[in-house]
């Protein structure tokens, strides 16, 4: 924490403080990602992405997105995957692109209710830097939802988020989306194979 907290201003601190403690809460948190605002929470509080599954009309079945600071905050899961496998995953989260990739999770490390109907999960290691703030200040991966309701475009700007949701959210990190003009790619790190656009 110290460390993160060292890098940021005095205004931007404070808002990282109060993000990860609503986090820690159990609230539902909306923050800037490369591309459009994402819907964020704890990925281990079954309440909390239930509520953020209600408010965006999502069903759990689809699955989430797990965010992460740098590849350290997700080694418990790839810790015991094929050297292959982490290699692939490294080279793809080295790229400029923000690229989520579709890892196995044989041993049930994340939860039924990030995973979805699939026994594989979505991880992402973001190049935002307040993405990597908020994850670090958290201390691990946060639940990564393009902030929207289901069959509308995803928020672009925080006055967008304001509509979407107005007062039921917990917490606003502010801030700006980053240059990229599309949410991130979905690969399978292994074939390449591109899963999403």
């Amino acid at each position: 924490m110290d460390r993160v907290m060292a890098a940021v201003s005095n205004s931007q601190w404070w808002h990282l403080r109060r993000g990860a403690g609503c986090l820690r809460q159990g609230g539902v948190l909306a923050y800037p990602t490369e591309a459009v605002w994402g819907l964020g929470c704890d990925p281990w509080s079954r309440v909390a992405v239930e509520r953020l599954l209600e408010l965006k009309s999502r069903p759990v079945g689809k699955g989430l997105i797990l965010v992460a600071a740098d590849e350290g905050q997700l080694e418990f899961l790839l810790a015991g995957q094929p050297a292959a496998l982490r290699e692939a995953a490294s080279r793809c989260w080295q790229q400029p692109r923000a690229v989520s990739l579709l890892l196995p999770d044989p041993e049930g490390r994340i939860p039924p209710w990030i995973r979805g109907d699939h026994d594989q999960v979505l991880v992402r290691v973001s190049h935002h830097p307040q993405v990597q703030a908020l994850c670090r200040a958290f201390g691990g991966p946060v639940v990564s939802s393009s902030c929207n309701p289901a069959g509308r475009q995803p928020a672009r700007y925080s006055w967008q988020v304001q509509r979407y949701f107005r007062h039921q959210l917990d917490g606003v990190l502010p801030g700006s989306t980053g240059q990229a003009r599309r949410p991130s790619v979905i690969l399978d790190p292994l074939s390449g194979r591109q899963l999403r656009a």
